[in-house]
């Protein structure tokens, strides 16, 4: 038996196929599991019964465990999600003015190290399944609809829980043509959903080639040495390498690429960072969010004054720079960038 959710549609359309079947079948069922959001065969009512308990035979559509469900003051929910082999992973939606956005898990745990994100000190466990990235927005918009909430109100995806979606790039491509099929799928257009990255550089450049989403890159120094020291991936793909390769990234004429620099206290959060980091910039169509760190227990980082914040992002407008200081919404639950952990805490 095959989970249903790791394939396509054009997967499910070839298997018919080889079955005998008309290969268009393939939409109505994929409309029933994203759309719908059926769990059995027996309810896809437009099928035949023969086709129905082959099916049936064949494949099967689950669903994750809410292991434990949290809310901040701020309204944003973390969910706790138990996998089938008993690991775990934390997705976290977050509430808007009008809508939703979902940050997705793309491994378990994380083998990138980055010394301020509490992800890293769990180590690399696994990269996370097709359906496994599926069945978080599936799972998610199916509870939206519980609530009695247009489920359509999740309209923005980020791949930004926990992992390094590009370190998963055959699974994380795959789930992401389910999500952006304007037909059959999730119908999430691509200029909503967003992958970051710490900076794989070879698989940024594939990225802008296989797909038209968002790119975002997690930057957070303006040197090698200093980046190095926070992100050891840099010492295999530096910033001289990572930044050409974000300048020559394949994307339409009116995207920028976003760059995520988290300020900590007396790291990266200088006037002369800042300087760096616009003259770095400054050949890329870029807009760049600040997010002061989210301090957790066991960290050794801390958050900048608001004074401090403040003037970095001047510096910033001063050069005409899109930039923002990013409010994280969920630091009371540990559901803010660079907090999660998935551990069942009582």
């Amino acid at each position: 038996m095959k989970n249903l959710l790791d394939f396509t549609r054009q997967e499910i359309s070839v298997w018919l196929e080889e079955q005998g079947i008309q290969p268009f079948r393939a939409g109505q069922i994929s409309k029933w599991i994203h759309i719908r959001q059926v769990n059995v065969f027996e309810e896809m009512t437009d099928l035949s019964k023969e086709l129905r308990k082959k099916l049936e035979e064949h494949f099967y559509i689950p669903r994750l465990t809410v292991e434990k469900k949290m809310v901040s003051a701020d309204t944003t929910e973390k969910f706790l999600f138990r996998l089938d082999d008993g690991l775990h992973i934390e997705s976290v939606l977050i509430p808007g003015k009008a809508h939703f956005t979902l940050c997705v898990s793309s491994q378990v745990g994380c083998a990138q190290n980055c010394r301020f994100c509490l992800t890293a000190r769990g180590g690399f466990v696994r990269n996370l399944t097709v359906a496994e990235m599926i069945a978080q927005i599936r799972d998610i918009r199916f509870y939206l609809m519980q609530k009695s909430i247009d489920p359509l109100k999740l309209s923005n995806i980020v791949f930004m829980g926990m992992g390094e979606p590009l370190a998963n790039y055959q699974n994380l491509i795959k789930a992401l043509e389910t999500i952006t099929d304007s037909d059959y799928g999730f119908k999430f257009s691509p200029r909503h959903v967003t992958v970051s990255t710490s900076g794989l550089v070879p698989k940024i450049t594939q990225l802008g080639l296989d797909t038209s989403v968002n790119l975002a890159v997690s930057l957070n120094a303006t040197t090698d040495e200093m980046r190095s020291e926070l992100m050891p991936i840099n010492d295999k793909y530096p910033l001289k390498q990572l930044l050409e390769t974000c300048r020559t990234f394949t994307m339409k004429p009116r995207n920028k690429i976003t760059f995520e620099y988290i300020l900590m206290k007396g790291v990266n959060d200088s006037k002369e960072d800042a300087l760096r980091l616009a003259k770095l910039l400054s050949p890329i169509k870029s807009k760049i969010n600040l997010i002061p760190f989210n301090e957790y227990e066991e960290s050794n980082f801390k958050q900048p004054s608001q004074k401090t914040i403040s003037d970095f992002l001047q510096v910033l407008l001063d050069r005409n720079f899109t930039a923002i200081i990013r409010k994280s919404k969920g630091d009371d639950i540990l559901a803010a960038c660079g907090q999660l952990k998935a551990k069942l805490i009582s």
